[in-house]
């Protein structure tokens, strides 16, 4: 063995490289896992005992003048490449393409601001969550439509914990941690079980907005909501509200707005009806304000609620929903001219 390590040796003192690439074919031819001085040192264990002291600090003086001579070739190579190279290394690199803003942030957005001129912070929860704060605070009965499998995605570990289908748990945690009065918005990702298609997605976004104190009436709503209409819209934006019905509003509505493409006279778009539906609203039922903790003899107040991809889809007419989740490039690229809010 001492042998090879003295041709070794000779060979280490005696290499040289032209570039990069040469020098990284001796590191290799050396150091690797399969290089000759590897080799050696796997072949140590064969050496007579008393010869272990004396060759064990051979071959470490061996790989250490390796490593060293490999070391000052690639300093030299990085140092002549460095005097060569006249690039300005603080520009960015060459060719990058602007970004813009996700149609969806860009619509969240305006909406936020929206709501925030009316004095609404923003409020956020878990994604991840449990039936109380999602069904049984928001006074969903057990036996509702909305706790079946067919709609919302249940933890099989444990069938309490679930993937929020609506934000409206955040208005739960707000109202149980926070006396009023309370005016918040919810905007956030939410979660049904539904069939991917155009028009309808496993995962959506919402943004919902929650005011409580005392003596809030329907009519306190009823302004809100033109006034949001009017600023998303436009202010020839004219509304109207239908009867319907949520567990956790009464009374409740579904708010149409006047389609903006026809200016209200009827297309394809709005079904020739000359209306589009936006939204759902209505006071807050009493027994959700007495589950959070807030009397409801002493507070009222309204809830609404929205999807933005439907929003989005009214402001930029996107008739696919699976165009928000691809991350397609060239569909991005076709909102670099909206506002970046």
């Amino acid at each position: 063995m001492r042998n090879k390590i003295q041709v070794l040796q000779n060979e280490i003192a005696n290499f040289a490289a032209k570039n990069h690439d040469e020098l990284e074919a001796l590191r290799i031819k050396y150091l690797s896992k399969k290089g000759e001085i590897t080799t050696l040192f796997n072949d140590f264990k064969t050496v007579a005992n008393e010869e272990k002291r004396e060759i064990g600090q051979l071959l470490n003086e061996l790989k250490n003048a390796a490593q060293d001579k490999i070391a000052v070739l690639k300093e030299v190579f990085d140092s002549a490449q460095t005097a060569t190279d006249k690039s300005d290394l603080t520009r960015t690199a060459d060719p990058i393409a602007l970004g813009t803003r996700h149609p969806i942030s860009i619509v969240r957005n305006e909406i936020i601001r929206i709501f925030s001129n009316l004095g609404f912070t923003i409020a956020e929860g878990p994604e991840i969550e449990d039936d109380w704060h999602v069904f049984s605070a928001l006074n969903f009965a057990p036996e509702h439509p909305a706790r079946d499998m067919q709609d919302t995605f249940f933890i099989e570990q444990n069938p309490d914990i679930i993937l929020r289908s609506h934000t409206s748990s955040v208005q739960t945690r707000t109202m149980l941690n926070t006396q009023p009065p309370i005016r918040i918005i919810c905007p956030g990702r939410v979660y049904r079980n539904e069939a991917i298609s155009y028009r309808a997605h496993c995962f959506f976004h919402q943004v919902e907005a929650l005011y409580v104190a005392k003596d809030v009436s329907f009519a306190d709503l009823k302004q809100v909501l033109l006034y949001f209409a009017k600023e998303m819209f436009g202010e020839q934006t004219q509304i109207r509200l239908r009867p319907s019905y949520f567990p956790f509003t009464e009374p409740s509505a579904e708010m149409d707005i006047s389609c903006n493409l026809c200016g209200g006279k009827g297309c394809p778009f709005c079904k020739h009806t000359g209306w589009v539906e936006i939204l759902g609203c209505g006071m807050v039922h009493p027994n959700v304000l007495d589950n959070c903790g807030i009397d409801s003899k002493i507070y009222s107040g309204y809830a609404l609620g929205m999807g933005i991809e439907r929003i989005t889809n009214l402001k930029f007419q996107v008739k696919d929903l699976r165009m928000f989740s691809e991350n397609d490039v060239r569909f991005l690229r076709e909102f670099e001219g909206a506002v970046n809010v």
